[in-house]
């Protein structure tokens, strides 16, 4: 996926595992204002609704399927290896439902990103949405956070809210987060490739200023879509 501007755009490759919804926003907003060349798709399970997205769009789409490897560190040896064939500056995971080992993490550390479907550090793992009505929650959101060691530990970046409403199913509450998660993760994605987003030490600065809580865009999905903020605003 190239285009006459490709080496203003921060490179990156996309972990997937499934349908890769998340995937298509980037797609999509990288054809629009998004700055990012995905230089790659991988994906750990071949078959997958991703691997057609990334192919239609003409994004290399590699699978390195988890099972044909005896241990997780020879899985982890060749997704890096298939990685770092196209030298991206950022890894992206989108529904990527692998645990990587330290020495994936500590390649990549300040430079992989993933999104998950929860207000972290609440409800960390799987099955979020049935477990926050389980719960009895009356909110629920998204988080984007850095990468690291502890599951869906790292630090939260940013955040979008959406009540749990009479009558919700699972389904129906994951639809409502899924359309946040398509707005706010190509977002924070933007903030990195603008230079504006670091992470080192354990530290996350944005703007050069230490974020001690993660952030909450506006809360309209039209106006979030509309445009990546600008410095300062």
């Amino acid at each position: 996926m190239t285009s006459p501007s490709a080496k203003h755009r921060l490179p990156i490759v996309v972990l997937i595992s499934g349908d890769g919804s998340n995937l298509q926003a980037i797609i999509d907003r990288a054809a629009d204002n998004l700055p990012v060349e995905i230089r790659a798709v991988i994906s750990n399970r071949a078959g997958v609704t991703g691997l057609q997205r990334a192919q239609q769009a003409m994004i290399p789409a590699h699978v390195v399927d988890h099972t044909r490897f005896r241990a997780r560190d020879d899985f982890d040896r060749e997704l890096i290896r298939v990685i770092d064939r196209y030298r991206p500056e950022l890894i992206v995971m989108a529904g990527f439902m692998r645990i990587l080992g330290q020495d994936f993490i500590s390649r990549y550390a300040g430079r992989a990103l993933n999104v998950h479907p929860s207000l972290l550090p609440a409800y960390p793992g799987l099955d979020t949405h049935r477990r926050v009505l389980a719960a009895g929650e009356r909110g629920h959101g998204v988080s984007v956070h850095f990468v690291t060691s502890e599951l869906d530990g790292g630090p939260v970046v940013a955040q979008a809210r959406v009540p749990v409403l009479p009558g919700d199913t699972a389904e129906r509450l994951a639809a409502r987060v899924r359309a946040e998660e398509h707005v706010l993760y190509p977002l924070v994605i933007g903030w990195f490739a603008a230079g504006r987003l670091k992470s080192s030490g354990g530290k996350v600065t944005l703007d050069d200023v230490t974020l001690t809580q993660p952030v909450e865009p506006l809360h309209t999905a039209d106006e979030r879509h509309a445009s990546i903020p600008a410095r300062g605003q």
